[in-house]
């Protein structure tokens, strides 16, 4: 019999007693969950990445729920379900749950007695005396059941899988989210357990049996046709791509016109390749939080804007621009706009108002509907004119005054280093930021930055602009060796990824490059049309909709197909790759070995972008070997439930992964293509071996075999490619 693996040494033994140890070891199977806010992508089978990917597949599709599981078992979900809807609502039920600023556990306890549907199966008595505190009701729960010490980390792992929806979204509350004090509903690992243990055993006293259930399923699970499936895809794929980057003539040297960073994000592949066809243009790739880990205050609202493995360190207003008399229209409107919303979902929800809400807006609502549905774009037009009558639309700037020089001169540093922007500065440099545009869409954050936790680049790549063109920034980075010269200036955009329009933010523009700039914006939308076109033959619809339309459409299930088909993570300079089509499938850092003979800069691109990289790989790999377990099904039985999260119909676990309508074109036929990712880096391979050396995390993902990694040696002139037992091996002969 198959037992759960322990972590790996190196991750070192769980420190408590035996139950501490279980409850520690359950939890680290879990993937944690972020909420429809701020999306991002995430491997399912994050917590199974210490085991080699072949038996991690065995193992977690034996342990997550999917065919077969016990009827009673199946009845503890539908009431635990019940339970966690209405503890981590946040303002979408109409009456909150009663205690629960208490904790999960003691909410539920004292609620527990006046369950009428749990008082069906449990008596009152029962309910009274079970264990006040939840470390006495795991104790019971246990000692119930009879388990032995030895199976107490795989049942409470059985707990956790067997719902991972609601048990991933608590695990990115108390592990990843920014300010989880600032949640009105506080709830522990410990107590999600102990809620979960006292449903199973007061409903199904047997439920020892749940670990014969998960025997019998580990006999039946057999990963090799999905692996066999993987190593098609990847061997056909990986050779071709290594191959043309082998046999690539690195494009000549020419003095920019301007340079332009995007997100290493796939989808600004093609539109770099658009550009550069459009004049004298350097691309550059970079994570898309452009090195500057802040979060953002606008209209009372706190936003952190960095990569999930950052904390953000300081705080930047965003301060409306205009007319002080502007300015206060705005604010009123927007407090006018907040008024109408909260006044009309208030009316929506409760028990008998929205029938006369129906009474008095059907007519309205109808008419608005046929608008929406039959041209879209006008309802968008007609809206945007609405609210912005409302509420006057105002440029936003970020307020740097509150970060010191140090703090500004350090971001600003680390972000030209990162993209081995030190030298040759164009007379123009645009930091280009990336958002997406959808209607209807409950996990439209996911297609938004993941580098910027799961919202909008812009703002960071106006920060970022902003910051280099301060003249006290300039000269401390002079200070430590990188000359910006005074004939160089730095803009903000932003590339919607689904139009395919570039905006530039604003800014201060000095007269002398004003027709520099004139000059981009044209080649800008040229290019933008150009890779609609390209998009718009993936998308079998028309370049114009994409603009139009697809952006706009309330019904549209598919707006873009964001990060689908990605396959590799290309760590270069730009010269290599911008001969070739990568068909938009392609993460594109920019990167030079000569730079970083240390490999300092290798080390920071491989442990936190490839790693983010690897994060959406997996996702979108396994959202579409398995939708129905790793994904969340279909868009058309979305249902948003307590602001969080998306369940399918009325009562369901939360769903987490992709939409079925993201990686697959109908029913039957998967558009994206399932390749774990291949990162190929263009440096000694010395420097290569020195990274991978120094951090377990790597190796571990490497032996294990859940990405690739292969090296462009320009010292050896030789392709290598890195084996499971971490040795090099030559390819491509």
């Amino acid at each position: 019999m198959k037992q759960f693996t322990a972590e790996m040494p190196s991750v070192g033994p769980a420190r408590g007693t035996p139950l501490e140890t279980a409850l520690s070891r359950s939890w680290k199977r879990l993937a944690p969950g972020w909420p429809l806010a701020n999306l991002i992508a995430v491997n399912p089978l994050q917590g199974f990445e210490a085991l080699p990917f072949e038996e991690a597949l065995a193992q977690a599709e034996a342990a997550f729920s999917g065919p077969g599981l016990p009827e009673p078992m199946q009845q503890v979900n539908r009431e635990s379900i019940k339970w966690l809807q209405v503890f981590f609502d946040e303002g979408q039920a109409l009456l909150p749950l009663p205690q629960k600023e208490k904790g999960l556990y003691a909410s539920w306890r004292a609620l527990a007695p006046w369950d009428a549907r749990l008082r069906r199966r449990v008596s009152e008595e029962r309910l009274q005396a079970w264990p006040e505190t939840p470390e006495a009701a795991l104790r019971q729960g246990l000692q119930e059941l009879d388990l032995p010490e030895a199976e107490w980390e795989r049942f409470f792992t059985l707990l956790l899988t067997t719902l991972p929806g609601w048990a991933a979204y608590l695990k990115y509350r108390v592990e990843w989210a920014p300010d989880s004090a600032s949640f009105g509903s506080p709830a522990s690992l410990t107590d999600f357990l102990a809620f979960r243990l006292s449903l199973t055993v007061l409903l199904w006293p047997e439920a020892a049996r749940l670990l014969q259930w998960h025997e019998d399923r580990q006999q039946v699970v057999d990963p090799r046709p999905v692996l066999d499936r993987l190593q098609q895809n990847e061997a056909a794929y990986q050779a071709a791509l290594l191959q043309e980057l082998q046999a690539a003539s690195p494009a000549p040297d020419a003095p920019p016109a301007a340079q332009l960073a995007f997100c290493i994000d796939v989808r600004s592949e093609p539109f770099r390749r658009a550009l550069e066809s459009c004049g004298a243009y350097q691309t550059l790739g970079v994570a898309g939080f452009f090195g500057v880990p802040v979060a953002f205050q606008k209209d009372g609202t706190r936003t952190p804007s960095c990569p999930v493995l950052l904390q953000p360190q300081q705080e930047v207003p965003l301060v409306p621009q205009g007319p002080e008399v502007q300015q206060q229209d705005r604010q009123r409107g927007y407090a006018q706009l907040e008024t109408l919303k909260h006044l009309y979902q208030s009316l929506k929800q409760a028990f008998t108002t929205p029938f006369a809400l129906a009474e008095a807006l059907g007519g309205w609502m109808g008419g608005w509907m046929a608008v929406k549905t039959w041209a879209p774009a006008l309802a968008q037009a007609l809206k945007q004119g609405w609210t912005g009558a409302i509420q006057p639309p105002l440029p936003v700037e970020p307020d740097l005054s509150g970060l010191t020089l140090e703090v500004r001169s350090q971001y600003a540093e680390q972000a030209l280093r990162a993209m081995g922007l030190t030298d040759h500065f164009a007379p123009l440099v645009v930091f280009c930021g990336h958002r997406s545009t959808s209607t209807n869409n409950a996990q439209a954050s996911s297609l938004d930055c993941g580098a910027c936790g799961g919202r909008p680049g812009g703002e960071n790549a106006q920060v970022l602009a902003a910051l280099l063109n301060q003249a006290d920034v300039r000269g401390a980075l002079a200070a430590r060796g990188l000359v910006i010269p005074d004939t160089t200036w730095f803009l903000g955009a932003e590339h919607n990824t689904t139009t395919d329009v570039v905006t530039l933010l604003p800014h201060a523009l000095p007269e002398a490059w004003a027709e520099a700039v004139a000059d981009l914006q044209a080649d800008l939308k040229q290019a933008g049309a150009l890779n609609r076109r390209w998009r718009a033959a993936q998308l079998g619809t028309r370049p114009s909709e994409l603009v139009q339309h697809r952006a706009a459409d309330w019904s549209e299930v598919c707006p873009e197909w964001g990060l689908a088909r990605n396959a590799a993570f290309l760590v270069a300079p730009r010269a290599l790759s911008q001969p070739l089509n990568l068909q938009g499938r392609v993460f594109l850092h920019s990167y030079d070995w000569r730079k970083d003979e240390a490999g300092t800069w290798l080390e920071g691109i491989l442990t936190a972008p490839m790693v983010v990289a690897q994060w959406i790989n997996a996702q979108y790999l396994f959202s579409t070997l398995h939708n129905g377990l790793y994904g969340s099904g279909s868009k058309v039985t979305h249902n948003v439930t307590g602001r969080v999260g998306l369940m399918q119909g009325n009562a369901s676990d939360l769903l987490q992964g992709l939409a079925r309508q993201s990686v697959f074109v109908d029913d039957v036929h998967a558009y994206h293509e399932p390749v774990r990712l291949l990162t190929v880096v263009e440096a000694p391979r010395r420097v290569v071996d020195r990274v991978v050396e120094q951090h377990t995390l790597l190796q571990k993902l490497l032996a294990n075999g859940w990405i690739h990694l292969a090296c462009l040696d320009p010292e050896a002139r030789q392709t290598y490619t890195l084996t499971r037992q971490l040795h090099w091996q030559t390819c491509l002969g």
